[in-house]
């Protein structure tokens, strides 16, 4: 997933505020290992909330060596303790088609 896409589904989240996208995947670390990544986008914005961002912005919430492998759509306002998932997990490129935002 690029910052380009990223955009994308930040933009058609704003149009959706009943929508929330989860993304999962990694970054890499030097030295080979891997650590669990996870974004929540929701009425426009990014939160990565496995690792620090920017005070910025308009800089990528996606750190260095970041790579999103799927995508979950879920009923917004998100409530933890009863998540409602309405699509995936899916490939990320199925949701930058705001028609499948259901």
């Amino acid at each position: 997933m690029t910052s380009g896409e990223l955009v994308i589904l930040e933009s058609i989240s704003r149009e959706r505020p009943d929508r929330v996208v989860r993304l999962a995947g990694y970054v890499q670390l030097s030295g080979g290992a891997t650590e669990a990544l996870e974004l929540l986008l929701f009425r426009g914005f990014s939160s990565c909330i496995t690792h620090p961002t920017a005070f910025d912005p308009d800089q990528s919430v996606l750190p260095d060596g970041a790579c999103i492998e799927q995508a979950t759509l879920l009923v917004g306002p998100l409530n933890p303790d009863a998540e409602q998932p309405l699509l995936g997990p899916v490939p990320v490129h199925q949701l930058l088609d705001p028609e499948a935002w259901i």
